[in-house]
């Protein structure tokens, strides 16, 4: 792999493909329930025991405002390993892990604005598809953070 080269990891919510830099990737986990916890921002789903440690979930989908039914016979947690922490995220389907050019990369429309334009990265021409490239280490606020 050269530099103009990245690996994603492609997956699905509510339908849309969307995807990550793989090293943002520490394990992929089959769906578990996780434990609701009460008075937890909406998007946390729960927590799961990990490792031996309490690992916040968080649905994508909530996150993201799309309805996101969530079957969970697909369904998977990408556990991500931020700088302040570990979480997991709530996904519909991982669909493949993939080489991509950078090249293939478009920035973010000018009609993206405010939240969502900070957590995603750019869009990714592939296969006659578009895959909404994301940080997952934005997808929380500072404060988010600190709550978790």
């Amino acid at each position: 792999m050269d530099n103009n080269e990245l690996k994603v990891l492609i997956f699905v919510v509510d339908g849309e493909y969307y995807a990550t830099d793989i090293v943002e990737v520490e394990r992929i986990l089959g769906y578990e329930h996780d434990v609701k916890l009460p008075d937890s921002p909406d998007f946390v789903d729960g927590v799961i025991n990990y490792e031996s440690q309490i690992l916040p979930v968080i649905s994508i989908a909530k996150r993201f405002k799309v309805n996101g039914k969530t079957d969970t016979k697909d369904a998977k947690i990408i556990v991500t390993n931020q700088e302040h922490g570990k979480f997991g995220l709530i996904v519909d389907l991982v669909s493949e892990v993939k080489n991509i050019s950078t090249s293939e990369i478009e920035s973010t429309p000018d009609v993206v604005s405010g939240i969502a334009k900070r957590y995603i990265k750019g869009l990714i021409k592939l296969d006659k598809k578009i895959i909404i490239f994301l940080d997952f280490a934005s997808i929380l606020t500072d404060e988010e953070k600190t709550l978790l």
